[in-house]
C-alpha cells in the first residue's frame, strides 16, 4: 500500500525559504510520477511542480517557476519541494501526490490535474505571513 508523508510546513515570514518532504513508501517508484500540489482556503487545489521518476525531467507552474525547486532523494525514497522568497499567497496547505502510471499518457497536455494522481498525502500547512 502507498503511503506518501509530507513534512516541513510551518509558520514562515515573506522573503524566508522553506523545504518540504515527501516520504513515498510502500512502492517501487521508479515509474511514478510524483507531484506537490497546494490548496489555499476557498481555492481549488493546484499543481505546483512535479518529478518524473523514470527519466529526470520536472515540471513547473508558472506562478511557481524560479522560486521553487523539486527534486528527489532515491535511496531515501523521498521528494523535496524548495520554496525560496515566500510570500504570503504561497500560504496554503501543500500535498504530496503520486501517480503509479508516470507523467506521460495523461490525459490533457501533461499531468497537472489531482484526477491524475492515485495516491495522496495528508497535507502540510505552510503559512506566510508579510
Amino acid at each position: 500500500q502507498v503511503q506518501l508523508v509530507e513534512s516541513g510546513g510551518g509558520l514562515v515570514q515573506a522573503g524566508d525559504s522553506l523545504r518540504l518532504s515527501c516520504a513515498a513508501s510502500g512502492s517501487t517508484f521508479s515509474s511514478y510520477a510524483m507531484a506537490w500540489f497546494r490548496q489555499a482556503p476557498g481555492k481549488k487545489r493546484e499543481f505546483v511542480a512535479a518529478f518524473s521518476w523514470s527519466d529526470g525531467y520536472t515540471y513547473y507552474a508558472d506562478s511557481v517557476k524560479g522560486r521553487f525547486t523539486i527534486s528527489r532523494d532515491s535511496a531515501k525514497n523521498t521528494v523535496y519541494l524548495q520554496i525560496y522568497s515566500l510570500k504570503p499567497e504561497d500560504t496554503a496547505v501543500y500535498y504530496c501526490a503520486a501517480r503509479a502510471a508516470g507523467w506521460y499518457y495523461c490525459s490533457g497536455y501533461g499531468c497537472y490535474e489531482p484526477f491524475e494522481y492515485n495516491y495522496w498525502g495528508q497535507g502540510t500547512q505552510v503559512t506566510v505571513s508579510s
